[in-house]
């Protein structure tokens, strides 16, 4: 769920670039961290269903001292129905969803979500992912990742330091009777390498990780998103001459130093986030990405796959980066068939290849 494409291109088309030697240092800039939350994520039509639920919500101060803001959703029958259409384009806002809250007491929880969203956003964005899962008798805890939401400011991490933060929260919440029956964690983007990260750690004790369009490794990923949201990606028809310029401008050498840049100032070469090698220690993983994705190409969600026989792995066709998360009616049944069944050993962990719908090779539906 990267809304990041609409916000990030402005920004860089605004600062109206004097020089090339400028132009590395902009870009490191916006890699470093966030510099806000994207316009594809209004408040109003979330604040006004979340102040409809019983919900619970805190702060968990974590190892590197960043506090971690948390909510907590109930099962529930809600009856979600949302709409979301195809053709998304810059005017375009969080989806249109309705909601029944019953008057019965929540049930019990059958397991616990950890939902974890993407660059730019914040846990409130994976509210359509609380109430499906919540209908099938899940507890989810949506986290708003450091730099994020109602969070606190801390280094970026690309995954690993939030993995982290992750960990922190889930031993807390623990320890305070929040986490019921059996964990799992599901990202989307930013949120899925975090997720595998995290999943990839046996403290945190996931029996599965579900990841929509993670990134392989960082830089690679930054260099594949980067030209397409400074040249195709979506923006009002005032930027035209700007974005020519960027076209002429933005080099492999432009993004290389950018990249460079942005991993000095974070402490944390960007070529040596791997999510790749993190994968290998995840118990059950998940994999989906869509075909159409231009923020994260699917060759990631592809390599991820390829590299991690025990995983499972659905692309599905079409679908691109803003709109793969909201397939609920799609994606739903095969995320809880999963969580029921996934098709690892728990007997052995890591049995690479045994169990149902275990492959390696694009699973289409």
């Amino acid at each position: 769920m990267l809304r990041a494409t609409v916000l990030f291109a402005a920004c860089l088309l605004a600062a109206g670039f004097s020089s090339l030697p400028g132009l590395p240092a902009t870009l490191a800039a916006h890699l470093v961290a966030p510099d806000g939350t994207s316009p594809l994520l209004p408040p109003e039509p979330i604040d006004a269903a979340l102040a409809r639920l019983r919900d619970r919500d805190g702060r968990v101060t974590t190892r590197d001292g960043v506090e971690v803001y948390w909510r907590a959703i109930d099962p529930a029958a809600y009856a979600l129905r949302m709409s979301w259409p195809r053709g998304l384009g810059v005017a375009d806002t969080f989806p249109d969803l309705d909601f029944e809250v019953p008057d019965a007491p929540a049930a019990a929880p059958r397991g616990t979500v950890v939902l974890l969203h993407g660059w730019m956003m914040h846990g409130d964005s994976m509210l359509p992912w609380a109430l499906r899962l919540g209908e099938a008798g899940y507890r989810t805890i949506a986290i708003d990742l450091r730099n994020h939401g109602r969070s606190g400011q801390a280094p970026s991490g690309y995954g690993t330091r939030e993995a982290g933060d992750v960990v922190d929260v889930v031993a807390a919440l623990r320890a305070r009777g929040e986490i019921v029956g059996p964990l799992h964690v599901l990202g989307v983007s930013y949120g899925a390498a975090t997720a595998i990260f995290a999943g990839a750690d046996p403290a945190l004790g996931a029996e599965s990780v579900v990841a929509m369009e993670s990134f392989a490794v960082a830089d690679t990923a930054i260099r594949d998103m980067v030209p397409y949201m400074l040249t195709d990606a979506p923006a009002p028809p005032s930027a035209w001459l700007t974005r020519q310029w960027l076209r002429w401008r933005l080099s492999d050498s432009v993004l290389d130093a950018a990249i460079d840049q942005a991993g000095d100032a974070l402490d944390l070469p960007l070529d040596g986030v791997d999510v790749v090698a993190a994968l290998a220690e995840v118990r059950c993983p998940l994999l989906v990405h869509g075909d159409a994705d231009r923020h994260v190409p699917v060759a990631h969600g592809r390599a991820l796959a390829a590299s991690a026989p025990h995983a499972r792995y659905i692309e599905l066709p079409g679908e691109d980066h803003l709109s793969l998360p909201m397939q609920l009616d799609e994606l739903a049944p095969a995320v809880l068939d999963w969580f029921d069944h996934p098709g690892c050993a728990r007997d052995t962990g890591m049995a690479r290849s045994s169990g149902p719908g275990a492959t390696t090779a694009p699973e289409t539906t």
